[in-house]
C-alpha cells in the first residue's frame, strides 16, 4: 500500500475510546482530508483534549430532525462513525481552531461514556473492509473503470496529484473507493452509506452507481457540485 495511505501506525494511538464530533452536514471517509473550523465552546475543549492526548476524533454523522437536541448530548446519530485524526491544527487569538482531520477508518459505536466533559465520548470497534474470497466483481477492472469514469467526470482530477498516486500505486479499491467517494460530494445520506458498506464490492457498485448518475447529469448540462464545500460545527 502507499505510505500516505498507511494508517497502522496511527490506529496503534487508539485506546477503544474517542470523542465524538457529531456534525449535521458531514461525513468523513477513510483515506481523506476534511477541512474543519471549530467554534463552539464544548469542541473548542474537545479539540484542546484530543492534542493533549492522541488527537483522535471520531466524526459522526445526526439523524435527520435533530435540530432541538443538537445542543445535548442526547441527539441521535448514526452507529457507523470515521475516526480521524488532527494532522494540522490553527488555534486562533479568540480560542477558535482551523483543523485539517485525516480519516482513518471505520468504527461502530458501541456504547457511550458517561463523562464530565461537554462533549460525548465513546466506545468504539474498529471496522476493517471486507474483502469476499469470491468476488462478485473483477476487481482489477472495477479499478480501471472507476479512475477513468473519476477522470471524465471530474476533470479537476486530471492534474491533482492525487490521481496520479491512485495511478501509479497498488491501492486496494477499498481505498478508491472512498477517495473517488469524497471528490464526488456525495449527498451526506449516500456518504453515510458508503461508510457503512464494509463489503468492498458493493461499496465499489455504490461508487460506480453515483459516477454514472453523475455522468449522465453532465451530459444533460446540469452542473456537478464539486468540490464539498468547507465545513464548519
Amino acid at each position: 500500500m502507499s505510505e500516505s495511505f498507511d494508517i497502522r501506525d496511527e490506529l496503534k494511538l487508539f485506546t477503544g475510546e474517542a470523542p465524538l464530533f457529531p456534525l449535521p452536514n458531514v461525513v468523513q471517509l477513510p483515506h481523506t482530508w476534511q477541512p474543519l473550523h471549530i467554534f463552539e465552546p464544548r469542541y473548542r475543549a474537545m479539540i484542546a483534549d484530543a492534542l493533549d492526548s492522541n488527537r483522535l476524533i471520531a466524526m459522526a454523522l445526526l439523524h435527520p430532525k435533530q435540530e432541538l437536541a443538537y445542543e445535548t448530548k442526547n441527539a441521535k446519530i448514526y452507529n457507523v462513525v470515521c475516526l480521524g485524526r488532527i494532522a494540522v491544527e490553527e488555534k486562533l487569538p479568540d480560542g477558535r481552531f482551523n483543523l485539517a482531520l485525516r480519516g482513518l477508518c471505520r468504527a461502530r459505536i458501541e456504547s457511550e461514556i458517561d463523562t464530565n466533559r461537554p462533549y460525548r465520548t465513546a466506545e468504539l470497534t474498529l471496522l476493517s473492509d471486507f474483502y469476499s474470497s469470491e468476488p462478485t466483481i473483477d476487481r482489477h477492472h472495477r479499478q480501471r473503470e472507476l479512475l477513468a469514469g473519476a477522470t471524465e467526470i471530474l476533470p479537476e482530477l486530471q492534474s491533482d496529484p492525487l490521481l496520479h498516486q491512485l495511478l501509479e500505486a497498488e491501492l486496494p479499491l477499498g481505498v478508491l473507493c472512498d477517495v473517488l467517494g469524497h471528490s464526488l460530494g456525495l449527498s451526506t445520506i449516500d456518504a453515510q452509506s458508503l461508510l457503512e458498506e464494509r463489503n468492498v464490492d458493493i461499496r465499489s457498485d455504490l461508487v460506480l452507481a453515483h459516477l454514472r448518475q453523475r455522468q449522465r447529469t453532465l451530459a444533460a448540462g446540469i452542473a456537478s457540485g464539486f468540490p464539498p464545500a468547507f465545513s464548519r460545527n
